[in-house]
């Protein structure tokens, strides 16, 4: 809500709704298990609960999107009865279910503590925005790979391929409590990548590669765009 770009997106209206109803239905699509909105703002639990879905009100002091998670999780699921959470950023309405359940892949290795998403970068002047987030990995199968690092800068150096890393993540919940103990890393702080938290603690990441990004609305030009992709969507 407090977003400097575009304040109170979550709530920007979408095509009749709230952004925020457009990235619950497409959670809810995926059909991986219950789905809930975490927020620390009452009129976003409202709206979703107004939607016919169901919203946890959290604490406003958390530092990162994954410490809300995580809090949220003990108020749904006490008793430790779902072992893998998936956290789908609320500002991506146009994510595709298939995007949401492919995160969950590297998930069947034992040794992937948390699985997240990346695309080929197919716009050129997105190779150099430090908005693109870069993931860099080995191919550990098709598709998939360890990753190695996430930058903003334009990485690897060279001819070849760059991904556009796409902030959605599935951690083990063993994973996400040890995340959310440690504390900030120092390339965490430079870069402004919360995942560098968990590679510099030596966690292990896994990253998909699918097709497209679903298109994260940061100021009010990507709300535009929002409107028009969803709109087109109906009119199918």
């Amino acid at each position: 809500m407090a977003s400097s770009r575009l304040p109170g997106k979550p709530l920007a209206d979408i095509c009749g709704e709230p952004m925020i109803v457009h990235v619950w239905r497409r959670a809810s699509e995926a059909d991986i298990g219950p789905v809930f909105v975490a927020s620390d703002d009452s009129r976003v639990v409202e709206v979703v609960e107004a939607a016919g879905g169901k919203a946890v009100l959290t604490r406003t002091d958390h530092q990162s999107g994954s410490d809300r998670i995580f809090e949220a999780l003990g108020a749904i699921d006490p008793a430790g009865a779902y072992d893998i959470v998936v956290n789908v950023q609320g500002d991506l309405p146009t994510v595709e279910r298939a995007a949401v359940s492919a995160c969950l892949v590297p998930l069947v290795d034992p040794a992937v503590d948390i699985a997240t998403l990346a695309t080929p970068i197919k716009r050129a002047k997105e190779k150099d925005d430090p908005n693109v987030v870069k993931a860099i990995g080995t191919e550990v199968a098709p598709g998939r790979l360890k990753a190695l690092y996430f930058t903003r800068a334009r990485a690897p150096w060279g001819e070849g391929e760059l991904l556009h890393h796409i902030g959605l993540y599935a951690y083990r919940r063993d994973a996400l409590r040890l995340f959310v103990s440690t504390p900030p890393s120092p390339l965490e702080r430079r870069e402004k990548l919360e995942q560098l938290r968990a590679l510099e603690a030596g966690m292990r990441i896994d990253v998909m590669v699918v097709d497209a990004a679903p298109l994260g609305v940061d100021t009010p030009e990507d709300l535009e765009r929002a409107r028009a992709m969803l709109a087109q969507r109906k009119v199918r």
